[in-house]
């Protein structure tokens, strides 16, 4: 991979989060090329600067200390996931071309070996009659109708083109990795790649303050064996990965942004394999403040905010080993997801047993914070 570096547009407003060594979880900005660590009893966390009603004025206001530039190696701090406190959500099936891919998984049962020759069968069929839908639409029930009486409904084009999107909790609190970091696959998986995909940082009022990138890694054999096993496929140690810092809504930069952003996908091996991909935000199914809305309100709350994966159009269909196997990822693999405007996010894929494992959660961030005075003050 390459040195120690937060990659982004130095011109956007950031939020992010680094650990360095003999402090521990430090929130911080950049200002030019030169990051700051910006921790404060105002806002010891990154959910806590998400609270403000004003948290870019908060991020170029705050006082901080120069910690290194942004290039090149750093000696005295390592990057972090940008988030904290916040709930880690996810939503699945938000695009036509993945959704086909989940039916192919479902209707293969998990087994790579069928995919190639279902997917023949039913995917464009599928696709070409989906691609233009609204979903909870009347067209919609009316395609709906059509498939059911054809054999072709599945529990994916239900939350894909249904009233109701599917969103599941990814990860826990502060389980998340951050960019270099090494991303995890579970040991029983044979069949698995990455989704890159767009993460909304909403705060506790449900206001969409930003947005970074995030690795919802996926496994497609056992997601495949069924739906109820999507905990043990997507909540699995080191296997969310986010970041590399959230760059927050400003003058320059909007929720429009994200709507028509291009997300590009990297993969090198070490066996010399490599995969290029990209997912286009304005072929999503749903709009990303519907979402939203789905995911918070009367019904449900954040009062800590949440992290909002946006689903992926990207669904790997490349051969990498032998005919009619399709992709799956090797153990070294260095995954890289990017986009013009939110920098990269790059991350060496291993096992999650092998991963370090996650020990730090929220009670002992609480206790670090306390030992540092920075609890006196605050919200929190």
């Amino acid at each position: 991979m390459p040195e120690v570096e937060l990659p982004l547009d130095t011109d956007g407003t950031w939020l992010g989060r680094v650990d360095r060594p003999g402090v521990g979880p430090c929130v911080v900005t950049v200002r030019g090329n030169r990051l700051l660590d910006i921790t404060s009893a105002t806002a010891p966390t990154a959910r806590d600067v998400m609270e403000f009603s004003d948290p870019v004025g908060h991020v170029r206001a705050a006082a901080g200390e120069d910690i290194g530039s942004i290039e090149g190696t750093s000696r005295g701090w390592s990057p972090l996931a940008p988030c904290d406190l916040q709930a880690v959500k996810a939503c699945g099936v938000t695009f036509c071309g993945s959704m086909v891919e989940r039916v192919i998984e479902e209707q293969a049962a998990g087994d790579a070996t069928r995919a190639s020759e279902i997917r023949r069968r039913i995917g464009s069929r599928i696709g070409g009659s989906l691609r233009n839908v609204e979903p909870g639409s009347s067209e919609a029930t009316a395609v709906k109708q059509a498939l059911i009486a054809e054999g072709l409904w599945s529990q994916y084009l239900e939350v894909g083109i249904g009233p109701d999107a599917e969103i599941f909790s990814k990860a826990q609190v502060l389980s998340s990795v951050g960019h270099r970091a090494d991303i995890g696959i579970h040991p029983s998986s044979d069949w698995n790649n990455p989704e890159p995909e767009v993460v909304l940082a909403v705060d506790s009022r449900g206001r969409i303050k930003g947005a970074t990138l995030g690795n919802d890694v996926n496994l497609r054999d056992i997601e495949g064996r069924s739906a109820l096993l999507l905990s043990k496929a997507k909540d699995n140690n080191a296997s969310c990965a986010i970041g590399p810092m959230i760059r927050l809504f400003d003058e320059n930069f909007s929720l429009n942004d994200i709507r028509n952003a291009v997300i590009e996908l990297h993969v090198v091996g070490e066996d010399g394999f490599e995969l290029r991909g990209e997912s286009r935000m304005d072929q999503i199914s749903r709009d990303p403040a519907d979402l939203v809305a789905q995911t918070i309100g009367r019904h449900h709350q954040y009062p800590d905010g949440f992290m909002l994966f946006l689903g992926t159009l990207f669904a790997p269909t490349q051969d990498r080993d032998a005919p009619g196997q399709g992709f799956t990822h090797k153990i070294g693999d260095v995954v890289t997801i990017s986009c013009s405007s939110l920098g990269y996010l790059t991350n060496r894929v291993q096992l999650s047993t092998e991963c370090p494992e996650w020990t730090f959660g929220a009670s002992h961030l609480m206790r670090n914070l306390a030992s540092r005075g920075l609890l006196h003050g605050s919200e929190i």
